[in-house]
């Protein structure tokens, strides 16, 4: 029996999902999980990549120490994070967080050098102020410019995967979160790159999903006590999320739900025209070479900050259950730029009711439903524009990962889309991560087999 093993790295947490094949049926173990977060040093949010890489190496060990050592493994992570290196391959500083406001003002220092309309119609990459491009755009603007130091910049599951194998790539799905990579080619843009003056040396080539990388260095095999294969998944976890969609097709919505929510389609060619750029949608790199045709939503962040804040350790089905008893919620923008990283989530929710001349809401349970409400009608809106821009009609929606677990989410998306909702499996990002291994590990024959698969092995719940 192969056993392959998912690193699935969340914003807040990280999770080694043990996987393999028994009589036709995916069956997946939890090996070990850890706490992930982005911290404050030196007045910047940063990743700390250097625990984070221990904590990969202890879940590994893991593995050897129950038997069950893995053919392969790979690492999925969010999106637009990178570490830069020197010529050495020596981390140059910290790799700053996507919710640094480093970035604030950035996008009008990148438009003096190619349009925001240029732009889309080349990367077809949803505007949001944390892009690697506008990122990128803040190293060069900062006194210090480590872009002069740089060797290669690695993306985030990259700069893991290199640590273990010693290979320096840039998986395609990963990439095209950058807002650098041509939607049509799937390759670097190097016009984007030269306009905006960085040194395109910098960039690894562009290899797909599936791919591998080889084994681990001797360094990582004394550490962990035996060797793997590195193998890539779709190292965005969008990308291995939507994998996973067990009923995924050109007509059906799909919606990755965790701290993110991706809404969105499958596509064979991007969309990067003007009015799809005017919708805020984007052109995600998929498996494949598929596209993912999404709109990035502000998703259970907001819940996530709310609980935090509550003087009471609320479990998320305790809010859920008091949200329910809420009969008349206030409905904010969960997509506003207010909501990324605020001060205080509650605030500024209660603050963004005040404005919109709404009740303001003051208990937990009134909070809950503000948010899971809010996010519902998002929801909604997301799929008319989707069917306004494909001259579609979606008939239902399959929401996968943490969120897909929020019944009560569950069903508000279903009334207020009036849409059917399949919900499942809830570790999406990890079986997806463990299908592109399973693919080139010739477990299944394609991914259409492997998500026949996932159909068979994870409970799908149906709301109407």
């Amino acid at each position: 029996m192969n056993y392959y093993l998912a690193i699935d790295i969340g914003a807040s947490s990280g999770r080694h999902i043990l996987g393999c094949l028994c009589n036709g049926i995916i069956v997946t173990e939890e090996i070990y999980r850890f706490h992930n977060g982005m911290i404050k040093r030196d007045g910047r949010l940063i990743w700390d990549t250097d625990a984070l890489f221990d904590e990969i190496i202890t879940g590994i060990k893991l593995c050897g120490e129950a038997g069950k050592i893995p053919v392969s493994v790979g690492i999925d992570t969010w999106g637009v994070d990178y570490a830069l290196l020197d010529k050495k391959g020596a981390r140059i500083g910290e790799a700053t967080a996507y919710r640094d406001n480093r970035t604030s003002g950035m996008d009008a220092e990148v438009f003096k050098f190619i349009s925001k309309e240029e732009l889309y119609s080349r990367t077809g990459i949803q505007d949001q102020i944390f892009n690697t491009i506008y990122q990128l755009m803040a190293e060069k603007k900062d006194p210090a410019n480590r872009l002069d130091q740089t060797d290669t910049l690695l993306m985030m599951p990259d700069y893991l995967h290199w640590r273990l194998c010693g290979q320096m790539t840039a998986e395609y799905t990963e990439a095209s979160t950058t807002g650098l990579v041509n939607a049509f080619t799937g390759n670097w843009d190097d016009e984007i790159i030269g306009a905006c003056g960085y040194p395109r040396k910098i960039f690894p080539e562009i290899v797909k999903a599936g791919t591998v990388l080889g084994g681990f260095t001797p360094d990582v095999q004394r550490l962990v006590g035996f060797n793997s294969n590195v193998v890539l998944p779709a190292a965005h976890d969008t990308g291995s999320a939507v994998m996973a969609v067990p009923s995924a097709s050109e007509n059906m919505l799909y919606i990755s739900s965790g701290t993110w929510s991706l809404m969105g389609v499958e596509r064979d060619a991007p969309d990067c025209s003007e009015k799809s750029r005017l919708a805020n949608f984007t052109n995600e790199g998929g498996y494949g070479g598929r596209i993912r045709y999404l709109r990035n939503i502000m998703g259970l962040w907001m819940i996530q900050s709310v609980r935090k804040e509550l003087e009471r350790d609320y479990s998320y089905a305790e809010l859920c259950d008091m949200a329910e008893k809420e009969e008349s919620p206030s409905i904010v923008n969960c997509d506003d730029v207010r909501f990324l990283s605020p001060e205080s989530m509650i605030n500024e929710i209660k603050q963004a009711c005040t404005e919109l001349n709404q009740p303001v809401p003051q208990t937990p349970g009134q909070l809950a439903a503000s948010v899971y409400n809010s996010l519902a009608v998002c929801y909604r809106d997301t799929a008319l524009n989707l069917e306004k821009l494909t001259g579609k009609n979606y008939e239902a929606t399959h929401i996968v990962g943490g969120g897909s677990s929020a019944e009560y989410l569950n069903r508000l998306t279903a009334r207020y889309t009036g849409k059917t909702v399949f919900a499942g499996p809830a570790e999406a990002t990890a079986v997806g991560n463990l299908l592109a291994q399973m693919i080139a590990g010739k477990d299944f024959s394609d991914l259409r087999a492997a998500r026949a698969c996932v159909r068979r092995s994870f409970g799908v719940k149906r709301f109407n």
